[in-house]
């Protein structure tokens, strides 16, 4: 049974028992803080358990994209060397809010195991949770009587709090699980060894399929349970572990889910794929297994999370999607002999494969592989970097072992794993120190959890079973009572307080629009809201302290001059989009936003620079439509479809309900749930500051409107009352610029001139200084010349002598330089390499350098490292 098969049936059996079938919801999460990535299928449905919204039916299920590589649910380690760990893998499940529980949930699993997909049901075994004592949970008997009624008791497994309580976290809904496993082995094995001792056991062929949790906890701050107000069910089901009992393979990646993708990799680099049914292969066949299980397990993840909007960076998500595609790349660049770019070749067979279930593949595959392109480019000069970092490292120790902190260094700055960095000085006669590595990692670690450790209490709730209603579309301050607060104690933050109410004007954080700021304002005090933002669909008021009385009535007031100037940027957002897609074209798409009240940012699809032209263009676009004074048409609550069938733009990687909110300014309309100014002639002005690349094929423009233009040109013109100043107030200031231009130009010919003429006189000097030692003419020695002067006088000098080994020191502004320049001849027959020597002079001087090995140039800080550097080159040639 082909996967995309597998996927339909399950979808359809659970439709046949009143579920309602919802698509993924995207891999990266933008409006949860808790989260960074989707990471279990339960993720999207968090505030349904915790019972701050309600689902639009009672009964879902859906096929959902998850991705775990940090934090609790962290997999990406083990990820290559065996066949079932992935980082993105899909989880299939069906959920049950406050309707059907156990006596419903577990005989459908076994159903749709047994009946609709045939698998052998000898070789199924579920497990039940035990009980715990020590907090009060019982062994669970209804779930244990259900089993029996279709396994034999012995192939029901009692599992401990590890294996079968299923928990969101450290704090939230939990509850017991009961376990699905699959015992894939031959039947020799199967005789000689009962799967039942195997499972939980991480054996390869012995593995959990599905998990069926019944939430009816919640775990507080200090670790007790109580009891939620109704009984949930969330169930996983493995979606590649499906796939490989289903098509008879002990290997998730011997499954189509995989092969197509390996057969790519293979045809690139002309190695073969082994799969797990080959036995007793070479240790040389296994490491090229692991670095082609890593890379299509890799791309997989990296290609979903760009096509959901998040960009490879050096912070937060983008981080964790850069490190996992740099661990791809060097897993081929080491293994499989892979010195170019090539990963991104295989997003086109990931498109085709997934494109029916996630269109989002398919629609964003232009940019997906441009970005991975760019990105491997990218990495792959990093290795060089980090290449030559090692051999200058390697020349400077005495032994054979380098310091871990050195190999830490490798692999904080360029990515370096210790095992790359192990292999390439193996290679060389050398090794690191270990226990040093590990040490400086744990450091680094423990930084890192230390700066963002965070404890939040439990909610201490004043007015129970309120529902927030959100005002601040109409109101900008109201009358409230505050239903719940909570502390949250950060490393980073210090002690706030989150605070909720039972209606408020104040926007939380969202759709790239900051938060409000206001204050909270009753007869005796008044509170200062730093911010404000969503959580599991509450609105959080973040504060630094507490009212002396929380039950109080508070009039809530947002700070109007930050809220409208936010108002102004998020406008102009969507007239700038509108005008991108009209000048540059319909492939313009949004790729990420920043609305606040000092400017706003905006990355969008294009594969080119923006002109200077084309952004005028938008300029004046944007403009004209604030001079047309048009109205904000807003619908508040209209069907998606409606909205999407009457021009709507609606944004990859964004979560949409049935109803959404619909923003018109003419031609422009958008789904959009942010502040808008009620008509464009409120923005005043439009002006671009800045137009950059992000990534490849996604340019960055930055905006102000507003007061912010108005600062801006008076800005400009203070500078021009400078620059007419300086140049005594000239009539034409265009023309004396010129003219100061055209000076400049005459006086840097006459200097180059200059320094030639100087560089010609010192050639004739210096070919009576060159000595002769073991066979080479050798001539170390500082000029008074600039860089270039002295790249001139080299090769001037390398035209007149065979056999010669030249080193120029020069000092620039106080910069020193070391310049090598020897003979193609002494190049071959003696293995001198200049980039290895400057490289070498280099560190007396406090710099480096390096290229070619006939030519190569150092710079440095050290000026009275010049003496001794040219000193010690004499040593290259004796």
């Amino acid at each position: 049974m082909k996967s995309q098969d597998i996927r339909k049936a399950y979808l359809q059996f659970f439709e046949s028992k009143g579920h309602l079938i919802v698509p993924s919801a995207p891999i990266v999460l933008k409006d949860d803080p808790t989260l960074m990535f989707n990471n279990s299928g339960m993720a999207q449905f968090k505030e349904y358990f915790l019972g701050n919204g309600t689902p639009k039916s009672n009964r879902i299920a859906d096929t959902q994209k998850c991705l775990r590589v940090s934090g609790k649910h962290n997999d990406l380690e083990d990820v290559g060397f065996d066949t079932y760990h992935h980082t993105m893998f899909e989880m299939l499940g069906n959920w049950s809010f406050g309707d059907y529980f156990k006596k419903e949930a577990l005989p459908w699993a076994w159903e749709f195991l047994t009946e609709v997909l045939k698998l052998d049901k000898d070789r199924l075994y579920v497990s039940v949770f035990e009980g715990n004592e020590a907090e009060n949970v019982p062994f669970d008997q209804e779930a244990f009587d259900i089993w029996k009624q279709f396994v034999p008791e012995d192939r029901i497994i009692l599992g401990n709090k590890k294996d079968n309580f299923w928990e969101m976290g450290d704090q939230g809904p939990c509850g017991p699980c009961s376990e699905i496993h699959i015992d894939l082995r031959t039947e020799e094995e199967r005789v000689a060894v009962s799967g039942r001792d195997l499972v939980n056991a991480d054996h390869p062929q012995v593995v959990e399929i599905w998990n069926n949790v019944f939430m009816e906890f919640n775990r507080k701050a200090d670790g007790s349970l109580e009891k939620l107000p109704a009984q949930h069910v969330d169930t996983g089901m493995g979606f590649e572990r499906l796939c490989m009992a289903m098509q008879g393979v002990t290997s998730n990646y011997d499954t189509d889910v995989f092969t197509p993708l390996i057969e790519k990799v293979e045809q690139i680099t002309g190695l073969k794929y082994t799969s797990n049914e080959v036995k007793n292969i070479s240790e040389e066949q296994n490491k090229t297994n692991i670095a082609i299980r890593v890379i299509v397990d890799h791309v997989r993840a990296v290609a979903f999370a760009i096509a959901d909007g998040q960009l490879p960076s050096n912070t937060g998500a983008g981080y964790v999607i850069r490190r996992i595609l740099r661990r791809a790349i060097r897993y081929g660049f080491t293994f499989l002999d892979t010195k170019e770019a090539f990963i991104y070749q295989l997003v086109e067979v990931l498109a085709n494969q997934m494109g029916e279930f996630f269109p989002e593949i398919k629609k964003q595959q232009n940019l997906v592989t441009n970005v991975i392109r760019e990105e491997e480019a990218s990495f792959l000069r990093t290795l060089e970097q980090g290449l030559q970092l090692l051999d200058t490292v390697i020349a400077e120790i005495k032994g054979s072992e380098v310091s871990g902190a050195k190999a830490f260094e490798l692999y904080d700055t360029f990515g370096f794993p210790k095992d790359l960095t192990a292999l390439i000085l193996k290679e060389k006669g050398y090794s690191f120190d270990e226990k040093e590595f590990e040490a400086e990692l744990q450091k680094q670690k423990a930084r890192s959890r230390a700066a963002s450790e965070v404890s939040t209490e439990d909610w201490s709730v004043l007015i129970p079973g309120n529902v927030e209603t959100f005002v601040g579309y109409d109101q900008i301050e109201n009358e409230v009572k505050i239903t719940r607060i909570r502390k949250v104690d950060s490393k980073k933050d210090g002690i706030l307080y989150q605070i909720v109410l039972d209606n408020t004007p104040f926007y939380p954080e969202g759709g790239g629009q900051v938060g409000d700021k206001g204050t909270l304002v009753s007869a005796n005090e008044m509170i200062e809201i730093i911010d404000t933002k969503k959580e599991n669909n509450l609105i959080l008021h973040i504060t630094k302290q507490l009212p002396e009385n929380v039950e109080a009535s508070f009039i809530a007031k947002v700070n109007t001059d930050l809220r409208i100037a936010s108002s102004k940027n998020h406008s102009a957002t969507h007239l700038m989009h509108l005008a991108l897609r009209t000048i540059l074209g319909t492939h313009v798409e949004q790729k990420g936003s920043l609305v606040n009240p000092n400017y706003l940012r905006f990355d969008f699809s294009h594969f080119s620079k923006v002109t200077d032209e084309e952004l005028k263009q938008v300029e004046d676009f944007v403009n004209q439509r604030i001079q047309d004074q048009l109205p904000l048409i807003e619908r508040r609550s209209i069907p998606i479809q409606q909205a999407l069938e009457e021009g709507a733009m609606a944004l990859f990687g964004e979560k949409y309900g049935d109803n959404v909110r619909a923003i018109k300014f003419g031609d422009s309309m958008e789904l959009c749930g942010g502040i808008h100014v009620p008509n464009t002639a409120d923005i005043w002005y439009f002006k671009i500051i800045s137009e950059g690349a992000v990534a490849a094929g996604i340019r960055r423009i930055e905006a102000i409107t507003g007061d912010a233009v108005k600062d801006f040109f008076a800005s400009q013109e203070n500078m021009l009352a400078e620059i007419k100043e300086t140049l005594k107030n000239p009539q034409d200031v265009l023309k004396a610029v010129g003219s100061l231009q055209d000076e400049n130009t005459k006086l840097k010919k006459q200097v180059e001139q200059l320094l030639k003429d100087k560089a010609k006189g010192l050639k004739g000097e210096l070919a009576t200084q060159i000595q002769e030692i073991n066979g080479v003419k050798f001539l170390a020695t500082q000029v008074d010349l600039d860089a270039n002067g002295a790249k001139d006088l080299a090769y001037e000098l390398g035209n007149n002598e065979t056999n010669l080994f030249l080193v120029l020191a020069t000092v620039t502004e106080d910069k020193p330089m070391l310049t090598c320049y020897i003979s193609k001849e002494l190049v071959a027959s003696k293995g001198l390499n200049a980039g290895q020597v400057v490289r070498e002079l280099g560190k007396y001087i406090q710099g480096g350098g390096g290229g070619q090995p006939f030519f190569a140039t150092a710079g440095g800080k050290n000026v009275t490292g010049i003496k001794e550097a040219l000193e010690k080159a004499v040593e290259f040639v004796k």
